[in-house]
């Protein structure tokens, strides 16, 4: 085996050498020749250093099959993209981690044909002359919801910032202590209102919060009062808040917009599919409410959007802000909208046509049967060092809605017989490394698989042959 550096280092072939080599050449194929390129340069300086540094020491390493192979494999996973389908199985349907809501047919359809060509985005064929695109979807929130007038932008907090930037600049915002929520990635409710350029008024305590708060905080100074929806938690024991529709009265008594940001977004009443009541677009503003704000990707089970619904004079003044331009919503996301909110107006069946609402009514014995059709496969697939069984658990709506509600479900759990922690990580690693990760959760000493949401049986069940689990029992 020589010794000098030179000797080992000129064992590696060129990278002109290296794309004669049959894998490299399939890879070009699928990728172009830039891709193969910049992998097999990177993989030949790897080989490079590591001979330098005395960590591979075999001349020959250059001119085997194993080489090409490594390349081939660098650049397959550098040309995947790095946003790709999951199985979702951790028993939170609208899970923000992994894209909260699934769209529905009708609308990936739409979002696709958009998507592909011009489209009268903001065109009005009738009249040959410029459009809003908010015509697309404000006629059908309005009949949804009772509302005067809608428009959409791209997020919730969007909808919010975009409110108060309106209508609150430089002036007090009342809102409830016990409501200055912070949402996921540390977004604060008292930070939104800040960049919208308002001056959050705190009222009551974190617990209770009396109508007559409001009545001594709304002053000259006050812009609007805001009641947020409580996400991801709820107050409860000795607690008491303002009821919508007398804090309503008494912004009306007072001359002062009173807005909801409700968050979730709900268009229909779910107690009529077995689930916790939560308050509806609909019910907020008959309560008074005369702005609402709520997200399109919740409970809506929409795309990702932030809808403005309520008084039509206000919502022509949020439209002529200059941030609603920055704020708007693409072509795609407004046909894939458009034709989510459509299917309401069919509501015998929008829980089978929208897969949100499809997931969360699933019934238990639904999800318990399809348990029972695929643990066998996942038995074999982890081999004699764990034991599968199914059994009942929770599931959860996610995303702020109904945060202590809970949904009876049914679970596959995985626990390895050795009782080592590690092999319950390296077991999750390797479901997720499936070719489509399957996303679980570990609880109680188990690997678990929610199928609550599972609705590729098929292609879950294909996939399980080439699970890896490395070095854990029974692998």
């Amino acid at each position: 085996m020589p010794k000098d550096p030179s000797a080992l280092l000129s064992s590696i072939p060129s990278v002109d050498r290296m794309l004669d080599a049959a894998p490299l050449r399939e890879a070009a194929e699928r990728h172009g020749r830039a891709v193969v390129v910049e992998a097999a340069r990177g993989v030949l300086d790897e080989l490079r250093r590591a001979m330098l540094t005395g960590v591979e020491t075999d001349p020959g390493v250059a001119g085997t099959g194993a080489l090409a192979a490594r390349i081939a494999a660098r650049a397959e996973a550098e040309a995947a993209p790095s946003l790709r389908p999951v199985f979702n199985l951790t028993g939170t349907v609208l899970h923000t981690n992994l894209g909260r809501a699934s769209l529905a047919a009708e609308a990936i359809e739409a979002a696709v044909a958009a998507a592909g060509g011009p489209s009268t985005l903001e065109y009005d064929v009738g009249r040959g002359a410029r459009g809003d695109r908010d015509s697309h979807v404000e006629a059908l929130l309005c009949r949804l919801t009772g509302a005067e007038a809608a428009t959409a932008v791209n997020n919730n907090a969007a909808a919010v910032l975009l409110v108060l930037s309106t209508l609150a600049g430089g002036r007090e915002v009342p809102v409830s202590r016990g409501e200055l929520v912070e949402i996921g990635g540390s977004f604060r409710m008292p930070e939104v209102m800040a960049a919208a350029g308002c001056v959050l008024r705190e009222v009551g305590t974190t617990n209770r919060t009396h109508l007559s708060d409001f009545e001594a905080a709304i002053g000259e100074e006050t812009a609007l009062v805001m009641k947020v929806h409580a996400s991801n938690y709820a107050i409860q024991g000795f607690a008491a808040e303002a009821p919508e529709n007398r804090l309503a009265a008494l912004c009306a008594e007072r001359g002062v917009p009173f807005a909801v940001d409700l968050g979730s977004g709900a268009l229909v009443r779910l107690e009529r599919y077995g689930l916790a009541h939560e308050a509806t677009v609909a019910e907020t503003l008959a309560a008074g409410a005369d702005l609402v704000t709520f997200s399109g990707d919740k409970l809506l089970g929409g795309p990702q959007a932030g809808l403005i619904v309520g008084r039509r004079d206000l919502i022509a003044e949020i439209k002529r802000n200059p941030l609603k331009r920055a704020l708007r919503v693409d072509k795609m996301t407004m046909a894939a909208l458009a034709a989510t909110l459509a299917l309401y107006r069919d509501p015998d069946r929008i829980a089978e046509r929208l897969p949100t609402l499809r997931h969360l009514t699933r019934s238990g014995e639904a999800v318990a049967a399809l348990c029972e059709e695929i643990a066998p496969a996942v038995r074999a697939s982890v081999g004699d060092g764990f034991a599968v069984e199914t059994l009942p658990c929770l599931s959860q709506i996610g995303s702020g809605a109904l945060p202590v509600a809970s949904i009876p479900s049914r679970a596959i759990a995985i626990r390895p017989k050795s009782g080592r922690g590690g092999d319950l990580e390296r077991l999750a690693q390797a479901f997720a490394a499936l070719p489509v990760p399957v996303i679980g959760r570990i609880a109680d000493g188990a690997f678990l698989l929610d199928l609550r949401c599972l609705e590729d049986a098929e292609g879950f069940r294909a996939q399980l042959a080439g699970l890896a689990i490395g070095d854990a029992p029974g692998k």
